[in-house]
């Protein structure tokens, strides 16, 4: 993984939540360029940063570097809901995601 990754992932979060890089900096508690700053690569995130950056998304560090998952908020959103679930809707769900995969 590359510097370029974490810019890249970064902007790709940050456009599936819809939210502006001003937006992201303001709510995270910075100056209106510190997104922009990470993005265009004129710095990176402190260790803790970047946890509340994930924290942001609702994400894990994990899912932030998993390359193989588009969108893991949605992932992450789905899991929550199936946690909740007794064992009779997750298996009725595990078929409808089985029929729909076919």
């Amino acid at each position: 993984m590359t510097e370029n990754y974490i810019r890249e992932r970064l902007t790709a979060l940050r456009l599936k939540k819809n939210i502006s890089e001003y937006k992201m900096s303001f709510d995270l508690g910075h100056s209106k360029g510190y997104i922009q700053s990470i993005t265009s690569g004129r710095a990176m995130p402190s260790m803790s940063e970047f946890l509340y950056i994930c924290d942001y998304f609702g994400i894990t560090p994990q899912q932030f570097f998993d390359e193989q998952t588009d969108d893991p908020i949605i992932i992450t959103r789905i899991n929550d809901i199936l946690r909740q679930m007794d064992q009779e809707d997750l298996e009725l769900i595990l078929s409808i995601v089985t029929r729909i995969k076919k």
